[in-house]
């Protein structure tokens, strides 16, 4: 981040308003970047964009050096949490009731199964207790988790998704990632199975591996070839 920028980002916080207009005049086409993902939705791109602003300005305002991260990659997800906070409540992207009921049910089977088993049950055990298929259970998971955090590590070992997914290719890459939650859709349901369950349920491989009832040698298998999909999905190869 150049000095000027630091500097700007501080007199924005402190709250001068001619600085935190001269960032977000700066910083457009970045906000524009991230807007792009969500158009096509019913809502007008100069309203997505005021949308990603405000995001914009809660990330400079929250923004802190000792996160160890350049300010646009802290600012990415806050911009598209923005927007997607507002498609979310103002009924632009809907979860099905019948999902939702789908999703409660599978819950409830979980909590029982671990309480009384004492670890995570197995797709094919939560086939059994609840009536669903994989494929319904994998769409539940996914429907229940909250949005992803691309820069938050699935586990002690493990690095972000983020990092996974753009290698060496620097923060211009995180933009490109939030094309992510279309590109996981496409993906064989194994592989999306492992990815939600690593990704977005934070589990290990081992865990994995238990839930799937697989080895974790299969699930290291299905992950690396899922990420080498969702690269060249999002054109990074």
């Amino acid at each position: 981040m150049s000095g000027g920028t630091r500097e700007l980002i501080a007199a924005a916080q402190r709250g001068d308003g001619e600085s935190m207009g001269r960032l977000a005049e700066e910083n457009a086409p970045l906000i524009w970047s991230v807007v792009r993902r969500f158009m096509g939705r019913g809502t007008d791109a100069e309203d997505l964009f005021q949308l990603g602003s405000i995001g914009f300005i809660k990330a400079v305002r929250g923004f802190d050096e000792s996160f160890g991260t350049q300010f646009s990659t802290y600012a990415v997800p806050k911009i598209a949490g923005e927007i997607r906070r507002y498609l979310r409540d103002d009924g632009m992207i809907k979860v099905s009731r019948s999902v939702k009921e789908n999703a409660a049910r599978l819950r409830a089977a979980r909590e029982s199964f671990e309480k009384t088993r004492g670890r995570s049950p197995h797709i094919s055990e939560l086939t059994e207790l609840t009536g669903l298929s994989g494929e319904e259970i994998t769409l539940c998971e996914q429907a229940a988790s909250d949005a992803l955090s691309l820069d938050t590590p699935p586990d002690a070992g493990a690095p972000p998704l983020a990092e996974v997914l753009r290698g060496d290719g620097g923060e211009d890459r995180l933009v490109e990632s939030l094309a992510l939650s279309g590109a996981i859709e496409r993906l064989e349901p194994v592989q999306k199975a492992v990815i939600i369950l690593r990704y977005f349920r934070d589990l290990t491989q081992q865990k994995t591996a238990q839930i799937l009832d697989i080895s974790q040698v299969q699930v290291s298998r299905l992950e690396k070839r899922a990420c080498a999909a969702l690269r060249q999905s999002l054109g990074e190869d």
